[in-house]
């Protein structure tokens, strides 16, 4: 007979598969090495397209893709109360120990971290974004951070800038926050057999073509560094409001044959695309951690990149060359880069890359954590309201009445179907055999990079 679980971790976000980007990837894999590990892992998620209900993928992980629409950017309109059904019945139904929400733009995890602190779940919250205090969308946002985690178990930040960050905006105790980074599956992304020659230095962006990622700085540095190399080339992977500034200053500056624009990458072509280059260009104007320059350095890449948010402590000194984020820098950081090409061994960065960062190492560091929230003591309404008190003086009553409210609601749901009622799913375990690795889930349908 098979062992039970060792947790049963219920992830919530808005952001999942079939979208692929830095918190999908993050799910997905965490999801992978967690049920390597003993533990059964279930993922909610808003239905995508004709993507509703429940679906398993590689590793037995449970999909719920609940019958809610997306509202604008991929994230549900906010019911507050709406989902506190639904939430309620999947975890009585798959025996929840811990839920686990992802990201501050995600309607769903905060209404499920809501509505799991009610039912006296623990929880926890990883933050994956850097945002500001002064402009009014920010503003909007950390308010709504300090509410969802007022009464939070434990919260996990990818680099210490975000730590930093989320610790101001929400102003949570810095003891209960934890610092685990990204990591990267280097099985799948690894150099080419072959290096491609020097004859041609090609420069490789893959990058959603959005303000935010820096789009509008690539339409000033390209043109200038084609201008100082006339073997210099530029491949450009992604997709997004900027595109059609990137076409028109290919047109404007005549570089057709010497900037590459491929549009939407899958990720399944992602490491194709990389191993084509010598230097991968990141120009994101902010970044609580960059993903994209794990895969490039993981596949032998120098990489070239703004000096924001938590870049500068994904990579040694020698695996990058940062600049700040303006045309002139970027154009002399690329002049740098080029000239400590030769230097560059793909092999040996692929190989540092395989001993700095690890799913599994990410997965285990994520336990700990879990083991923290479990360890918490369990507080009644009353302690929960005082915490929610000291939001503010108005903002801290509203909150309190919107707890209340949610409490009651629960109630009333407990008496028109007791928990008894609720079916509990059976607990399905598939084999991990030794030598297939993580990545092997992400062949089984095409996903675009949307970072």
């Amino acid at each position: 007979m098979a062992e039970p679980p060792k947790l049963r971790v219920l992830m919530v976000s808005d952001f999942f598969f079939p979208n692929f980007g830095g918190v999908e990837n993050h799910i997905y894999y965490l999801s992978q090495c967690l049920l390597k590990l003993g533990h059964k892992v279930v993922v909610m998620t808003h239905a995508y397209g004709n993507r509703t209900g429940v679906r398993y993928m590689t590793g037995g992980l449970k999909v719920y893709y609940v019958p809610w629409r997306p509202f604008v950017m991929q994230t549900t309109f906010p019911t507050v109360y709406g989902t506190l059904p639904i939430v309620r019945t999947i975890l009585r139904r798959e025996k929840i120990t811990v839920v686990h929400g992802h990201q501050a733009f995600s309607t769903l995890c905060h209404e499920a971290l809501m509505h799991a602190r009610t039912m006296g779940y623990r929880v926890v919250f990883t933050d994956h974004s850097l945002y500001g205090f002064s402009d009014v969308g920010s503003i909007h946002m950390n308010k709504v951070l300090q509410f969802s985690l007022a009464d939070i178990d434990q919260a996990i930040c990818v680099s210490h800038t975000s730590k930093e960050n989320t610790v101001l905006r929400s102003g949570l105790s810095p003891a209960k926050v934890f610092m685990i980074p990204n990591a990267v599956d280097t099985a799948m992304f690894k150099p080419a057999s072959v290096r491609p020659s020097t004859d041609i230095i090609t420069i490789v962006v893959i990058s959603r073509l959005v303000y935010r990622k820096g789009a509008d700085l690539l339409v000033e540095v390209i043109p200038e560094v084609c201008r100082l190399y006339p073997n210099v080339r530029f491949v450009v992977g992604g997709d997004g409001p900027k595109h059609v500034r990137l076409e028109e200053m290919r047109e404007k500056h005549s570089l057709q044959d010497r900037v590459e624009m491929l549009g939407a990458v899958p990720h399944s072509r992602v490491r194709s695309v990389l191993v084509t280059g010598h230097i991968f260009l990141n120009s994101s104007l902010t970044e609580a951690f960059c993903i994209a320059i794990l895969e490039a350095a993981s596949c032998g890449l120098l990489t070239v990149s703004t000096r924001v948010g938590g870049v500068p402590e994904v990579l040694p000194d020698d695996m990058v060359v940062l600049a700040e984020p303006d045309p002139d820098d970027m154009v002399r950081a690329i002049e740098k880069a080029i000239s400590i090409l030769p230097s560059i061994n793909p092999e040996e960065m692929h190989n540092r890359m395989k001993k700095l960062y690890s799913w599994q190492d990410v997965a285990k560091r994520t336990e700990i954590v879990y083991d923290r929230a479990l360890k918490c003591s369990n507080r009644n309404l009353l302690e929960r309201l005082s915490r929610f008190l000291s939001c503010g003086a108005w903002a801290g009553k509203l909150f309190c009445m919107v707890m209340i409210l949610d409490y009651l609601l629960w109630r009333l749901l407990q008496l028109l179907q007791p928990d008894e009622d609720i079916e509990e799913a059976p607990d399905i375990r598939l084999c991990h055999h030794r030598g297939i690795e993580v990545s092997d889930g992400l062949k089984e349908e095409d996903k675009v990079r949307n970072e």
